[in-house]
């Protein structure tokens, strides 16, 4: 009898640690958005990668979610509502924010208005230094005393300088994230779950450095409610071919990259998990302005320098075949750039906002990305390259064409266009040599301007093309090009003319601060819509004349998802959502 007793305990247990694993196997996540982050402070952060961990680790006035037919919304989250703003004399709108009942930090201190306006006028604060601290040039005494303040424990007021369309999406944003003084006091709080205090969703119970990060369901947000997944073990890999084994053997339930040479294979085997979903985000490559290009042998010094730089480095861009690079490399449905600005984005016109770009005859954009065109693009490229260097016409090769570097982050994806740009260029007699950099050192390497030409990409912050012009002001740090910085600085070469929009501004001969600058302020301020789009074409007028960005393609999201996975969603803004999912297996 006590043995039969013994065997039905034991049996009982087995059973009981199989619905434990079960239970676990429903509630856990497993995915693998990039490598290590480079950091994870809300009002630091410029990353997507690092935006979808933030987004589950804090919470602001705002959310994404969706509706009822699948449509990406602003909604409010620690705000009872999100109210229309009050019309001053002056032209300012003020907004006033009721914060919701009982909110608390996630380990237990109560959250107040305070905390809202602490970490706002930090974010913008010269001395943070923050690569978005841009973001807050629309909230009335940017760089002086930002018009944010707290009435009481749960009443927030700003005031901006004129109505936004976007204002509610920039509520929803990392940037705009409340954080602790006393938390933020400690410079490090953000590298360890130790000293990691947010009030989302999650909090951060493990971070096994280049490892994994672990998330764990807050009980203290408030609405706890309604989240559904328990856990988020996020792994740290840069690896396409390591994501993929482990996605492959149910590792892991969602990868957000693969290897490209495995993309045509996915699409068929994998068509309910290989998901290819529009973005607002432009793949681009981008020149360092302050680094010479032409031989050793040149005069030219100054503006004259620059000029002829800017015409090298537009050429250069000819010599890439973008239809070979979307079709034969990248394969995920992306579409050829000639632009800057990504499609997708609305211009005053109902148009896309790349479609009115360029002011060419028989296309959009600021050159022919059509596939009869490339062979006439190359051969234009040629003709002006032979101005600044020696050419030998039997050859087809320059001779004195210095060599670069050329600065990636380690990805199959990105190592796969570096070979390609390096073997067009080598068919002319340009050496680029290759260089990759794992994610975070790569990030601080092109935003300190310690390159010479680099990989990049950009996906909108907002559903607006402001957000992929206003990075580019001289002040900005997301201004991996160093426009304004440095040597560059002191170019006086740029003109602008406002007077057709009935202002008073027309400069010849000017400064990146005194005009690119000055039209960003101008475009943000005027809340004619006509007036405003036609500005911020004049503006990415102004960026491709450059020649410092060479768009390469209009991006898509590509990413892996277990196909018993429900309810997780991806905003084209990049940021995956996983609160609300549940593994059914």
């Amino acid at each position: 009898m006590k043995k039969l007793i013994s065997l039905a305990l034991v049996l009982a247990l087995v059973l009981s640690m199989t619905a434990v694993a079960f239970a676990e196997s429903k509630t856990t996540i497993s995915v693998s958005l990039a490598s290590e982050p480079d950091t994870l402070d809300p009002a630091l952060n410029s990353a997507v990668d690092g935006a979808t961990m933030i987004v589950h680790l804090f919470a602001g006035l705002a959310t994404w979610a969706q509706d009822a037919d699948g449509k990406f919304v602003i909604v409010p989250d620690l705000a009872v509502e999100l109210p229309e703003g009050v019309v001053n004399e002056d032209g300012t709108v003020t907004y006033t924010y009721t914060l919701k009942d009982g909110l608390v930090w996630s380990d237990g201190k109560a959250l107040s208005a305070k905390d809202f306006e602490f970490a706002w006028k930090r974010a913008a604060s010269a001395e943070l230094g923050a690569d978005y601290g841009y973001m807050f040039e629309i909230v009335k005494g940017y760089g002086e005393e930002l018009a944010v303040a707290a009435k009481d424990d749960k009443t927030l007021e700003v005031t901006i300088n004129n109505a936004v369309s976007y204002w509610n999406e920039l509520l929803a944003f990392p940037t705009y994230f409340p954080v602790r003084e006393d938390v933020v006091a400690n410079e490090a709080w953000a590298t360890e779950p130790a000293t990691y205090v947010g009030n989302g969703p999650y909090t951060m119970t493990g971070w096994e450095h280049n490892s994994v990060i672990t998330l764990t369901k807050n009980a203290n947000y408030h609405a706890a409610d309604t989240v559904k997944m328990e856990e988020i073990k996020a792994f740290l890999s840069d690896d396409a071919n390591n994501m993929l084994a482990n996605f492959k053997n149910g590792t892991w339930q969602l990868i957000d990259d693969v290897p490209v040479s495995e993309i045509a294979t996915l699409k068929t085997e994998y068509p309910n998990s290989f998901v290819i979903a529009g973005q607002l985000g432009t793949y681009y490559v981008n020149f360092n302005v302050n680094k010479n290009l032409l031989p050793a042998t040149s005069t030219l010094s100054g503006v004259e320098l620059e000029k002829a730089n800017a015409e090298v480095r537009k050429a250069l861009g000819l010599l890439l075949d973008r239809n070979y690079i979307v079709t034969d490399i990248a394969q995920g449905g992306q579409t050829p750039a000639n632009t800057f600005v990504a499609s997708g984005l609305t211009d005053a016109d109902g148009k896309e906002f790349y479609q009115n770009a360029g002011h060419n005859e028989g296309y959009s954009g600021y050159y022919d990305v059509s596939e009869d065109a490339y062979v006439a693009n190359f051969e234009s490229a040629l003709e002006v390259l032979k101005k600044y260097y020696t050419y030998d016409e039997a050859t087809g090769q320059f001779s004195d064409f210095p060599a670069f570097e050329y600065l990636y982050n380690t990805s199959a994806g990105h190592k796969a266009i570096a070979e390609y740009l390096q073997s067009v260029l080598a068919g002319v007699g340009i050496s680029a040599n290759l260089v990759n950099q794992e994610w975070a050192t790569f990030l601080n390497t092109r935003k300190e301007g310690q390159y010479e030409v680099a990989r990049n990409g950009w996906i909108g912050d907002y559903n607006d093309p402001i957000s992929f012009l206003d990075m580019w002001t001289s002040g900005s740090g997301n201004n991996d090009v160093q426009y304004g910085k440095g040597a560059h600085a002191e170019l006086a070469m740029y003109n602008l003319d406002l007077t057709p929009f009935g202002l008073d501004v027309k400069v010849e001969n000017g400064t990146w601060t005194e005009t690119y600058d000055v039209l960003i302020k101008h475009v943000k301020g005027t809340t004619d819509d006509a007036a405003r789009f036609a500005m911020m074409h004049l503006a990415e007028d102004m960026l491709m004349e450059t020649g410092a960005l060479m768009p390469i393609y209009y991006y898509t999201d590509l990413y892996m998802i277990d196909e018993n996975v429900e309810g997780f969603f991806s905003i084209p803004l990049g940021y995956k959502f996983f609160k609300y999912a549940v593994v059914n297996k």
